[in-house]
């Protein structure tokens, strides 16, 4: 019992920032979906759309090659030169390079390959990897179906801030009569900017399901 209220605590402690944290240049939060954002494969750094134009419109000015805005590497001019380069940090174990391969298997319906390559990386921390693996174990694309599984991987990804994963955490409980943990996730979710935890509580409270102590 104590295990479980440790894990408790941990589980719906409010997360400082979302999963995909600040822009390292300007260091204003990152926007929850990645086309606000940029993902620069040689460093595996996200940049800001603000600071990535600012840089575009430096190197415009003044006539510079085009560098990455963070590590300044050359820009790849081919996507054959930016998965040469995503390769080698790969290679290397770079968590987000991990995760952007095995996305790019899943896409080509590659799941068992796009399992091997998350699994990885999130054993190397990575939290967009956990959510990944626990929408797998959900479907039973490239591994078999496990709600253990995948309760575990959405809580560690929601621990780490994933708003996509708490909300979904909230909502299975929810489907299991666990009515007062939803709502802590549904408004943990909601307070990290996640719209559609934000449109379930307006239903709760219009329903006289939730009220504004909550």
């Amino acid at each position: 019992e104590r295990a479980t209220d440790l894990r408790d605590e941990i589980l719906f402690r409010q997360p400082e920032r979302t999963h995909v944290g600040d822009c390292p240049i300007c260091c204003l939060p990152l926007p929850i979906e990645m086309n606000g954002s940029s993902w620069y494969s040689c460093c595996s750094t996200v940049i800001c759309d603000r600071c990535a134009y600012a840089n575009y419109l430096r190197q415009l000015r003044q006539r510079l090659p085009s560098v990455c805005p963070f590590c300044r590497h050359p820009v790849p001019e081919t996507k054959e030169e930016a998965n040469k380069i995503n390769l080698k940090r790969v290679e290397a174990n770079d968590p987000a390079a991990l995760h952007n391969i095995g996305s790019k298997h899943h896409d080509e319906g590659d799941y068992e390959v796009a399992f091997e390559y998350w699994k990885k990386s999130a054993e190397f921390g990575n939290v967009m990897a956990h959510y990944e693996l626990s929408v797998l174990y959900r479907e039973g694309e490239g591994v078999e179906k496990d709600t253990k599984k995948e309760l575990c991987h959405l809580e560690e990804a929601a621990i780490a801030g994933h708003p996509e994963a708490r909300f979904r955490l909230g909502c299975i409980e929810g489907e299991n009569s666990g009515f007062d943990r939803a709502v802590k996730h549904w408004i943990i979710a909601a307070s990290l900017g996640y719209d559609d935890s934000i449109q379930m509580l307006k239903g709760c409270y219009k329903n006289g399901l939730v009220s504004k102590e909550d």
